[in-house]
């Protein structure tokens, strides 16, 4: 019981911060020689799925995933950093963010390529959810990004009460 209650203990969001590095080759790219949109994805939600591993110490399912955005095409060769941390906790379900970058580093240039929130539950062995310890933001930007989860989570609920009211 004691190990439980130790597992449940509320964790810094440094706890869960991750990073991914990822070089671009061919199979990764359109015929253009840019990154596959899809292939971007895939990495975010592997890197946010590091982040909820780390913070829940369990089993992790994506949920979903919030708007997404490319700013800056990435080409084959170019090095892709993605970095993720848990913003907030919901009982069983976290908000991970992931901050997309690519750096060139022929040329030694990063930029801001993509951001993502996901949102992920933790679930034991046979897919039931269980509870994921409190995050504690530690920052100023920790502190605004865990306010932002908040706004973020009432904003996606007030919209699911809006399209059940409609079928009805």
């Amino acid at each position: 019981m004691k190990q439980r209650e130790d597992l449940m203990m509320p964790r810094p969001v440094g706890d869960s911060q991750s990073e991914m590095n990822e070089i671009v080759l061919p199979n990764d790219t359109n015929p253009l020689g840019a990154l596959l949109g899809g292939r971007l994805m895939h990495w975010i939600d592997l890197a946010g799925a590091m982040a909820a591993h780390r913070h829940s110490r369990n089993y992790v399912v994506t949920a979903a995933i919030d708007h997404l955005d490319f700013w800056t095409p990435v080409h084959v060769g170019d090095l892709v950093i993605l970095r993720s941390s848990v913003n907030r906790v919901f009982n069983t379900s976290m908000e991970v963010g992931v901050k997309v970058w690519v750096e060139n580093y022929l040329l030694d240039q990063c930029q801001h390529v993509s951001s993502a929130y996901l949102t992920f539950v933790a679930v034991d062995g046979g897919g039931r959810h269980v509870p994921v310890p409190a995050v504690i933001p530690e920052t100023d930007e920790q502190r605004r990004r865990y306010e932002d989860a908040g706004r973020r989570r009432e904003t996606h609920h007030d919209e699911l009460e809006r399209r059940r009211s409609s079928q009805n």
